[in-house]
Parts: C-alpha cells; structure tokens; sequence
C-alpha cells in the first residue's frame, strides 16, 4: 500500500448510512486506526485484488502448452497478415 507521503494529497469522499459509519468506526477501533486509514487499507486491498484477478490470464495445461508452442513455432504469415503489416 502506498505510504502516507504519496496519499495526503488526493481526496476520496464518500457518503454511507449512520449503521455503517459505527460498524467502520467500530472495525477501525478494533484494528488500532483510523477510519481513514481502515478505508484507505481495506479499499486498496479489495482495488489491487480486482486489477490483479481482471489483468490475470488462467489457462488449462494444454491451452499453456499450445501457446507455448505456437510462440516458438510460429506458422508462416498469410497474405492478409503480410498486407496488414505492410499498411502504414
């Protein structure tokens, strides 16, 4: 997570329910922080896991062999892929 330095100077506003700023506050208590910073650890958590699981391939052990594969035997260009590169 980024340090304190980077992040006093961006602003994140929000609006929520009376029940859920106790809940937070309770939460934030019970961790020995602040709400900001509860909030700021557990949204950049929850961001950086979406980012990670939205930019992450999976592939089955033939699909990755197959890959593998083609990368290291490319077939020869067709005519449509060497008139594609040819375009300016």
């Amino acid at each position: 997570m980024p340090n304190a330095a980077t992040t006093d100077s961006a602003r994140i506003n929000l609006r929520t329910s009376a029940e859920a700023k106790a809940l937070i506050e309770r939460a934030a208590a019970l961790m020995g922080t602040t709400v900001s910073g509860f909030m700021l650890q557990n949204a950049y958590e929850a961001a950086r896991r979406i980012v990670a699981d939205h930019d992450t391939l999976l592939l089955s052990q033939q699909a990755f062999d197959a890959f593998v594969a083609s990368c290291e035997n490319p077939p020869e260009p067709n005519d449509a892929l060497k008139q594609l590169l040819a375009r300016r």
